[in-house]
């Protein structure tokens, strides 16, 4: 045994040389021993961002071989829900997989009848975003109803919630917080105590961002602590986005926040039930919660009679919902525990490439329109921001850094993202823009006019979906990278006004 663990030791060793020496590129836009990046290489909009110690945990894992989600796992699930403050965190293999897991939970016949969400029901949306945000609400048999999104901040036009209410149809909001900007968690937390509903977080964009409102607020939205690590003083509430709806989600893909490859999770607030149902749909759809080799831990395995199963019959082949089989693998969960230990850096990466890209761009301002966090009016030259009255707050760990073409410009939105592309800078849609307008929702109407409801006008998601890019802010990003996509486009708008000044 001593000779294995020696060996397991230098395999390790040699293992980080390689990596060292084979990924330079993949560290930390700030760190020392990153390799420098060239002009003319490209810049990604997003990527993995890791050193050695991600590629040793996922080789030790490898050597472990239990690769079905094991020790690592339960490791990284308690890590996450200890960072959030929520009562459990679950992983699955993609950020579209927790979705699906969140909504099919809010399906199950444990939850008390009139809150358990039935074919036919209402799910209030938002019509501009990502494609698997809303796809699950379809494909639980449920009815997603749409309203529009601003186009500054990205979000949900939550002034315009009550519009999408039907009473006795209605059963949750589930909405994203867009490019990694919380959306009007204090409307929207309002609106769905009034009619008793689900609120499902899409936080996929958007780990380590917060908001805040006043504790008077708060207490009578039922919230009275910050979550771990935040502080804004005794007369506010601050919290992390993920932790203020019901259920919440993440997703791990390698753009985000961090990275597990594929990889995602379902965050359970509060409500231990729905820890046991969003387990269940994600395993099988089993009754039992025992974890994979693992048995008894109800110690009545042979004890149990339920449907019309023979008493005794085992609990671990007992299924009570018609699941699925979405975990990721050990290994993906002992690369994510790395990476949770870089997230706080990662999230004031975030924070920092954000305000570079927004000072280098400001004076080009007449032309191209920036982002604002939901509840500022203006962004200062220091970086600070100007509020709204509200007394809510937020604090983005930006996903993407926004730009909107104005009208008046002599270059459309296309021809920026083409100039951006010559440059070989990566750069996208707000995804799918106004989702009613992608192939599959125009089908699903034709298909079946039931299907979705739209409940407002959807200008600002047209809007979004004609006008608007965005850039990378991810930790991988260095201070060249950064001014060379500012100089870049820089360039592009002073060539076209000597084009309009000449025209």
């Amino acid at each position: 045994m001593t000779d294995l663990i020696a060996l397991k030791q230098e395999i390790l060793e040699l293992t980080r040389r390689y990596a060292r020496e084979a990924h330079a590129a993949f560290r930390p836009g700030v760190d020392p021993d990153r390799l420098p990046w060239q002009e003319g290489q490209a810049i990604p909009y997003a990527g993995r961002v890791f050193t050695e110690d991600e590629v040793e945990a996922a080789v030790g894992a490898t050597l472990d071989f239990w690769l079905t989600l094991g020790s690592e796992g339960a490791a990284m699930e308690n890590e996450l829900a200890a960072f959030l403050g929520v009562r459990h965190s679950l992983l699955v293999n993609s950020g579209s997989s927790a979705n699906l897991v969140a909504i099919s939970a809010l399906t199950s016949h444990k939850l008390p009848a009139g809150k358990r969400i039935r074919p036919g029901d209402e799910v209030i949306t938002v019509a501009a975003g990502f494609p698997t945000t809303v796809a699950p609400i379809v494909q639980v048999g449920a009815v997603p109803v749409f309203i529009d999104a601003d186009p500054i901040t990205g979000n949900a036009r939550c002034d315009q919630l009550e519009q999408a209410f039907s009473a006795g149809k209605t059963k949750a909001v589930m909405m994203a917080h867009a490019l990694g900007n919380p959306f009007d968690l204090a409307t929207t937390l309002a609106f769905c105590r009034k009619h008793d509903l689900w609120l499902v977080e899409d936080n996929c964009d958007a780990l380590g961002c917060s908001y805040s409102m006043p504790r008077d607020l708060a207490e009578s939205l039922g919230f009275s602590e910050n979550s771990p690590g935040l502080d804004e003083g005794p007369d506010r509430v601050i919290r992390w986005t993920g932790t203020w709806g019901d259920i919440s989600t993440q997703s791990f893909y390698p753009p985000h926040h961090l990275t597990m490859g594929e990889g995602g999770a379902v965050n359970i607030v509060r409500d231990q039930k729905l820890k046991v149902v969003a387990e269940s749909f994600r395993d099988w759809g089993r009754d039992c919660w025992c974890p994979s080799g693992v048995d008894n831990t109800c110690n009545k395995r042979f004890g149990w009679q339920l449907g019309e199963l023979p008493a005794g019959y085992d609990h671990k082949y007992t299924y009570s919902h018609l699941g699925f089989n979405l975990k990721p693998l050990d290994t993906q969960a002992a690369i994510g525990r790395v990476q949770m230990r870089r997230l706080p850096a990662f999230i004031e990466a975030r924070k920092q490439n954000w305000q570079v890209l927004r000072a280098g761009l400001e004076r080009h301002a007449a032309w191209l329109d920036f982002a604002l966090p939901t509840h500022a009016t203006g962004w200062n030259a220091d970086g600070s921001f100007d509020w709204d009255e509200t007394g809510c707050r937020t604090i983005c760990s930006w996903f993407g850094f926004k730009i909107a073409v104005r009208p008046k410009a002599p270059f459309s939105r296309t021809q920026l993202a083409q100039e951006l592309d010559a440059h070989r800078i990566g750069n996208r849609m707000l995804f799918g823009g106004n989702l009613l307008r992608q192939p599959a929702f125009v089908q699903l109407r034709e298909d079946n006019p039931e299907a979705l409801r739209v409940a407002t006008s959807v200008e600002g998601s047209d809007e979004i979906m004609n006008t608007i890019l965005f850039l990378g802010t991810y930790p991988g990003l260095s201070e060249a990278m950064l001014q060379n996509e500012v100089d870049v486009i820089a360039n592009f708008c002073l060539a076209n006004a000597g084009t309009a000044s000449a025209a």
